[in-house]
């Protein structure tokens, strides 16, 4: 199963949240969540493991999901 990474709101700000960490991870910028996020999944499937982004808009409706798949000779 692919590693969950959510992108949303937080306050006046933007967490990121998965189970592969403790604490949640806070912008102050949409974008810079949305790009944290991706490259934590990006490292994560080079690592030969496959995550998900989920990136949710400030009135709760999901905006968008990308798979990150594990690369090729990452195992």
């Amino acid at each position: 199963m692919a590693l969950q990474i959510l992108v949303s709101p937080a306050g006046d700000g933007w967490a990121v949240r998965s189970e592969a960490f403790d604490n949640d991870l806070l912008f102050e910028a949409g974008g810079r969540a949305e790009a944290a996020a991706r490259a934590l999944a990006d490292r994560y499937a080079r690592a030969g493991n496959p995550a998900e982004v989920s990136i949710y808009l400030r009135n709760g409706d999901l905006a968008g999901r990308f798979m990150h798949q594990p690369h090729a000779g990452a195992l």
